[in-house]
């Protein structure tokens, strides 16, 4: 019995962030551990600026990696919803099916709340507000969720429970559930966009 292969995928015309090469000679960052109360209580915050908000999320899509933790969290808090797209394995196309998934449900009239730990550079931010918005057609059935917001950030969030000014606040902000990672991944993770910690 013969097997019906499927077409290949087209790559997405947008194309995710590129990583920079880890350079060691680099200064080494200055870590900055987020306690695990202070994230409860930017996760609270979050939670009531949503629900005080007229605008209600279906579901809130945790970013793979670092918008897991705060995603499921904000799910239990909030009794919405939760999917999850992986966007950290840095795979070509890995994730587009599940971002045309998403803007299928918003064209479909659902809202999406996206949540990730930090908007930093912004280039998470910017290619799934582009990559989804491509094919819904509607901008205004997609928001974005932070913990802590770079208000020099190229992209915005519309809901975040602190802000941070990268050219005062150098640190790198290591979330309670990245702190098991051996310090040598943290130091690669930060040099990947070198202005946000030089």
């Amino acid at each position: 019995m013969a097997t019906k292969r499927s077409a290949p995928r087209q790559a997405s015309a947008i194309a995710a962030p590129a990583r920079a090469p880890y350079d060691a000679a680099m200064p080494a960052p200055e870590f900055f551990y987020v306690p695990y109360e202070r994230f409860l209580e930017e996760m609270e915050t979050v939670a009531r600026l949503i629900e005080a908000d007229e605008w209600r999320p279906d579901f809130l899509v945790g970013i793979g990696r670092g918008g897991l933790v705060p995603a499921a969290y904000l799910s239990h808090r909030t009794g919405i919803a939760l999917l999850s797209v992986d966007h950290s394995t840095g795979e070509a196309g890995f994730g587009d099916e599940l971002l045309d998934r998403l803007a299928a449900k918003i064209r479909d009239g659902a809202r999406i709340l996206i949540v990730d730990d930090i908007n930093d550079s912004g280039g998470t931010i910017e290619y799934l507000r582009a990559a989804i918005d491509a094919k819904s057609g509607d901008p205004a059935g997609l928001r974005i969720a932070v913990l802590v917001n770079n208000i020099r950030s190229r992209s915005h969030s519309e809901y975040h429970g602190s802000e941070l000014d990268r050219d005062a606040d150098k640190r790198w902000y290591v979330f309670p559930w990245e702190a098991v990672a051996p310090r040598e991944t943290l130091t690669r993770e930060a040099a990947e966009v070198p202005e946000r910690i030089a």
